[in-house]
């Protein structure tokens, strides 16, 4: 049985036993985790989402957290001008290992639930920026707003 997942902008074909390279998940070593958005399932009987397949999704098991190899951006101007610049970057990546793709029952399984590390940030700023209650008024302004009604 085979899956087709999506994560970090990207779609990865898996079945059980694959070992994949994927944009940093907010996930430890050792950790198991479950791929909810799932574009395909196939086997015995071919089932494709629109856009995703409904109770279906892929468990997996965190590796180790690495980094990829690194990319290098140079940038000369062009004639009298004597400038360049050199930029490197590596990007981070999370190994997971693939261990079971569920046709359904992905609701009922209880594995937490594979989120990026921008999702993660996101959700703390969020539960951060809870409503904060209003401050009463200063003992003057309120005088001077009764005496500007009146």
């Amino acid at each position: 049985m085979f899956a087709v997942l999506k994560t970090g902008g990207k779609q990865y074909k898996v079945q059980a036993g694959d070992v994949l390279r994927v944009e940093k998940l907010a996930a430890n070593a050792g950790d198991k985790i479950q791929f909810n958005e799932i574009l395909m399932v196939g086997g015995e009987s071919l089932t494709v989402g629109a856009p995703l397949v409904s109770g279906a999704a892929v468990q997996a098991e965190v590796i180790d957290q690495i980094k990829g190899e690194k990319t290098i951006h140079y940038v000369k101007r062009r004639r009298k001008h004597s400038s360049q610049r050199t930029k490197g970057h590596r990007q981070q990546l999370t190994l997971v290992r693939v261990t079971e793709v569920l046709a359904s029952g992905a609701e009922t399984s209880g594995v937490a639930a594979a989120t990026g590390t921008a999702d993660a940030r996101r959700a703390a700023h969020n539960a951060a920026a809870a409503p904060v209650a209003e401050a009463p008024a200063k003992p003057k302004r309120a005088a001077k707003a009764a005496a500007a009604k009146e």
